[in-house]
């Protein structure tokens, strides 16, 4: 596998996985107030949605918009996308910023969903709730996979990696249910926003002409120069604060 795919499929992963151990924070809270019957369907139609999304706009991306551009405009939406999951994790390691905290967010949806009526048979709030919440944490799934995928022309490849992650973090979820802040999401995002401003500083430089030394192998020098640099920052902003974190 080129250091391209490597670091596609990782990037890919990673990004779903974060999205999808928010999302399964909803279904669970849904599942135990409201009933697991309407909770998996709604689930499971904004699955279905989402995969027609990947279906119906990937392929056109992939023959219809020249790569050159393709890739600027991918390279740009790239490097805002991850600045934003690099600059958040940055502030939560500094203690700028407070960790999220999904037992948090889990209780408040049980206490929400539990303070309204529970329908007999399939319950409309939990299937909207659950629908919504795996809807639109999916989404950022679906603009990462279609980026990453059809500049690449490795659509599938980045649909796979996904799906993956869709499946590992169900199969865990189902079994350790509520017991999802263990997950390390901050490091998570801090390895996912260094891949995608990686890949977006890439794409834009092929866009605009440039050619990298080493080809591919570029790539794995900017995840090294950006991680070293997120480390620095949060090193940094750690020593200013004296130390003290947040959480």
């Amino acid at each position: 596998m080129h250091s391209s795919s490597a670091v596609l499929v990782v990037a890919v992963f990673l990004a779903s996985s974060v999205e999808m151990v928010e999302a399964l924070t909803v279904v669970v809270a849904v599942g135990v107030t409201r009933g697991w019957r309407s909770a998996l369907e709604g689930s499971a139609v904004a699955v279905a949605v989402l995969v027609g999304l990947v279906a119906a706009v990937g392929p056109a991306l992939v023959h219809y918009v020249p790569l050159g551009t393709l890739r600027v405009i991918v390279g740009g939406l790239l490097l805002v996308f991850g600045l934003q999951w690099l600059r958040k994790a940055v502030l939560r390691t500094a203690g700028l910023k407070a960790k999220h905290d999904e037992d948090t967010i889990f209780r408040d949806h049980v206490a929400e969903l539990s303070s309204g009526r529970r329908e007999k048979g399939r319950d409309p709030t939990a299937f909207t709730v659950a629908f919504k919440g795996v809807f639109l944490e999916g989404l950022e799934v679906v603009v990462i996979v279609l980026t990453l995928g059809a500049t690449e022309h490795r659509l599938a490849l980045a649909s796979i990696a996904a799906l993956a992650a869709v499946v590992v973090v169900g199969s865990v979820g189902a079994v350790v249910a509520r017991q999802l802040s263990g997950v390390p999401e901050n490091l998570l995002k801090a390895i996912v926003g260094v891949m995608l401003v990686s890949y977006g500083t890439f794409w834009t430089g092929e866009g605009i002409g440039v050619h990298w030394p080493g080809a591919d192998l570029a790539l794995l020098v900017l995840v090294g120069v950006y991680g070293v640099v997120a480390w620095l920052l949060g090193s940094t902003l750690v020593r200013e604060r004296g130390g003290v974190r947040v959480g």
